[in-house]
Formats: C-alpha cells, sequence, structure tokens
C-alpha cells in the first residue's frame, strides 16, 4: 500500500514539473506529441543514461558498451572477463560505468549465475547509432542516406511511418530552398558547391524513387502514408528541375567574367588562388613598409633646389586658347553579336516544327515527334552544343513569363524529353550525342483536333 501511495506520488510530481512548461490554460496531456513521447519513457530513459553528462563520460559508456556486444560468441560475461576485456580502463571508472548501464536497463545482471548480459534494447540502441556512424563516414553533403535508409529498412519490414516520411520531406524541401538560395545569390562559389550537393542529392533521389514506388504500390498502406509519399515524389520533382536553373545561373556568370588583359586570368581564377591562402595578410609581407618610415631634409637642402628650379632655363610653350577643330566620328557597321544571331536561327528553326514545319526527317502529314539531333545538326559541334544548352528552356514557365528571344523559345509549344543513353551519329563534328525527341505539346495537339 506505501509502494503505491509512492509511485503514484512520483507520478503526480512529474507531472506537475512537466506542466510547469506549458502555458495555464493548456494541459500537457492533451497534446498528441507528449503522449507519444511518454509511451516511448523507457527508451528515451535509455539514451537519457548513455548521453547525459559531458563528451568524455558519454564516449567511455558507448566504449563499454559496444565492447561488451561486439562479442558474439557469448552472450554472458561475468565480471572477471569484463576486467580482462576492458583492461586499460581504471577501475573505478568501470564500476561506475557498470553501475549506469546496470541501472538504466542496457545491462542485466544475473544474480544466480553471477554474469552480465546485454539487453535486447541496448543492442537496438547501439544498432541505431552504429548505422548513424557508418552512413557519417560516406560523402553525403546532401544528409539524406541516414532518412533514406530509415525509411527502405521500415519499408521492408512493412512498418513504414507517415513521421519517417515526414523527416525525408523536410530535407528535401530544406535542400530545394537553399539552392534556389545559392541561385539567387549570384556567387558562382557558391553556385558551383550548391551543384556538386545537388549531384548528390540526386543520386540519392534515384534511390528513394524505387522505395517511393513500392509504398504507392502497397495496398495495405493508408490514406496518410500515401499523401506524404506523393509529397515526397513532387518534391523529388522539384530537385531535380533545378538543373536548368543551375545552368542558366553560371552561364550568365560566364557571360559577365572579367578577364585581366591577355594574360587569360580572369576575376574567378584570382579568387580562387585568394581562397587556398588562409592568412590573406601574409601576402603583404615585404609590400609595405610596417611601420612606414617617414623622409625629413634640412632646410640648406630646400634652398639648393629651389635655386636650381630658379635658374633653369625653361622653354615657354605657347599656350592655345582655342578649341581643337571637331572631327566626324568614324562610320562602323554593327553586325549584331555572332550569338544572337545564331539563337535567332535556331529559334526560327523550332517556330517552323511547332508551326508544323519541314525538317528534313518528317513525314508528309506532319510532324509528331522527331530526334533532337534532326534539329541540331548539320551544325558545328560549337554551334549544336550551343543549341543544346537552349533545350532546357523549352516549357520553362519562369523563363516564358520573360521578354527577349529565350522568353519566345521557352513559350513555344515543343516538348523536349531527353533520356540517359547514347546514339553514334554519322556526322564530321559530332560523333555521338545524347538520344533525345522534340514533339508538339499536348496542348497544342489537342487544340488542332478540336479544330
Amino acid at each position: 500500500m506505501i509502494e503505491t501511495i509512492t509511485s503514484e506520488l512520483d507520478q503526480q510530481q512529474q507531472q506537475d514539473s512537466l506542466q510547469a512548461h506549458f502555458q495555464p490554460n493548456f494541459s500537457a496531456d492533451e497534446i498528441e506529441q507528449v503522449y507519444h513521447l511518454k509511451r516511448a519513457q523507457p527508451l528515451l530513459q535509455v539514451f537519457t543514461a548513455l548521453f547525459h553528462g559531458g563528451f568524455d563520460g558519454v564516449l567511455v559508456r558507448l566504449l563499454v558498451l559496444r565492447e561488451l556486444a561486439s562479442d558474439a560468441a557469448s552472450s554472458t560475461f561475468s565480471r572477471a572477463d569484463i576486467n580482462t576485456r576492458l583492461a586499460y580502463l581504471l577501475p573505478e571508472s568501470l564500476e561506475t560505468v557498470l553501475m549506469r548501464l546496470r541501472t538504466n536497463q542496457l545491462l542485466a545482471w544475473d544474480a544466480q549465475q553471477a554474469v552480465y548480459r546485454v539487453t535486447p534494447m541496448a543492442r537496438n540502441v547501439l544498432s541505431a547509432i552504429d548505422g548513424l556512424l557508418a552512413l557519417g563516414k560516406e560523402e553525403d553533403n546532401a544528409d539524406m542516406g541516414f532518412l533514406l535508409s530509415q525509411v527502405a529498412g521500415a519499408q521492408v519490414m512493412g512498418g513504414v511511418t507517415v513521421e519517417q516520411l515526414n523527416h525525408l520531406l523536410g530535407r528535401l524541401v530544406d535542400l530545394t530552398e537553399e539552392f534556389s538560395d545559392a541561385i539567387a545569390s549570384g556567387s558562382e562559389f557558391r553556385l558551383r558547391a550548391s551543384q556538386a550537393k545537388w549531384h548528390t542529392a540526386c543520386d540519392w533521389v534515384e534511390k528513394g524513387s524505387e522505395i517511393l514506388r513500392a509504398i504507392l504500390s502497397d495496398e495495405n498502406a493508408d490514406g496518410a502514408t500515401h499523401k506524404a509519399a506523393q509529397a515526397i515524389g513532387r518534391a523529388q520533382s522539384a530537385l531535380l528541375n533545378m538543373q536548368g536553373m543551375f545552368s542558366r545561373a553560371l552561364n550568365q556568370i560566364e557571360r559577365q567574367r572579367v578577364h585581366l588583359g591577355q594574360s587569360g586570368l580572369s576575376t574567378t581564377d584570382i579568387k580562387r588562388w585568394l581562397l587556398l591562402h588562409e592568412d590573406l595578410a601574409s601576402l603583404a609581407e615585404g609590400a609595405i613598409d610596417q611601420p612606414v618610415v617617414p623622409l625629413f631634409i634640412t632646410p640648406a637642402e630646400m634652398i639648393d633646389v629651389a635655386e636650381t628650379e630658379l635658374l633653369q632655363d625653361r622653354a615657354v610653350s605657347a599656350v592655345s586658347t582655342g578649341l581643337p577643330t571637331g572631327t566626324d566620328a568614324p562610320t562602323t557597321i554593327s553586325d549584331g553579336p555572332q550569338m544572337q544571331r545564331e539563337l535567332d536561327d535556331w529559334l526560327a528553326r523550332l517556330s517552323d516544327f511547332a508551326a508544323l514545319g519541314n525538317f528534313p526527317s518528317i513525314a508528309a502529314e506532319g510532324p509528331k515527334s522527331i530526334p533532337v539531333q534532326d534539329s541540331l545538326l548539320p551544325a558545328s559541334f560549337a554551334v549544336a552544343s550551343y543549341r543544346a544548352s537552349m533545350l532546357p528552356l523549352l516549357g520553362d514557365a519562369d523563363e516564358a513569363r520573360l521578354q527577349g528571344a529565350t522568353a519566345e523559345l521557352a513559350r513555344l509549344p515543343v516538348k523536349f524529353t531527353p533520356t540517359d543513353e547514347m546514339i553514334q551519329l554519322p556526322d564530321l563534328h559530332v560523333a555521338a550525342m545524347s538520344l533525345a525527341s522534340l514533339s508538339l505539346s499536348l496542348n497544342t495537339e489537342g487544340d488542332k483536333s478540336d479544330e
């Protein structure tokens, strides 16, 4: 009876201490997340026992627990076995750690056999920590590997939760915003760093697509799980569509690059060289006197200089007070930038295709779809590369709202469909290119069928 009353008093004190963190008109028990966290109190107390205190103490606890759990040959450990296995620790430190682990159900003490056992909960906790540590060793700038591995493992076991999917969705949204900020910054170095991170994220997206398809095809998954998986798919699509934005931003920077005379160096090269030096002030050593040494002259020297200037014969030049005669400005003929002419020609070719024009390989009944090489060639390698760099602009809604030739290109009812395959070409300048096609957009074909 006394133990029951004591337990009820302890629970009431814990409830009062928790309620002290909330507003008076809110009850902690009415919040759903508080309920879920309270249910996980035994597991959370295990993490508290491991990670409470300074880093050195945490390291020693994990060291002892991992050493014991790594021995797969035996499931029990006597105190003599533990002392031998962990002989590099001080006896008093080892005793303190064992007491803490045993008190918090990480080690079980069998009094009859006088041996220790690693509890199943301790193995689960160590497995989660080891998985996170293993993924941390790999190069994952996008920080998606652990989240995706959790979703994949839960999906295989049939227990993926909405919370796990929401964590992955939140990371995708964070990456998209980070890349958008990098593009808006206009910094070449930040853009290239973000582009490298984007490539890593795309690798994880490719691996996660199979998992999402399995979740969406699972008939036993509830509506909330399907909704979270669909949101992840949309976030992945938005992330993959940022390739064109990176290319346009880097091309814009390339056009604005400033070169230093005929040296071949640019401001980017100078900045990259400066970033290699940790101490920029050291570059000024030997170039500037510290402190500055002043120069003094005596009055006698000043008189000598003044006499020399006064007695020196100077030729008096006639000062002209009139204005110089005017000359006509030279007449020049502007042919327009070469790149602009190429863009206009390329826009005209695609406009012909959009208006059911005549590319060489199109049948007489009208164009439906053509290989992309028929639109890019014949041309030199430089012209074909320039035309190919403009293909991602087709159907770009952001670019279509602007003015200029590239905006007209984006507004054309032409769809660009690339693939990962390569095709060999019998061309003098281009040996091979990605297998892709150009086709009229569905809206355009639908309008014509209505007519």
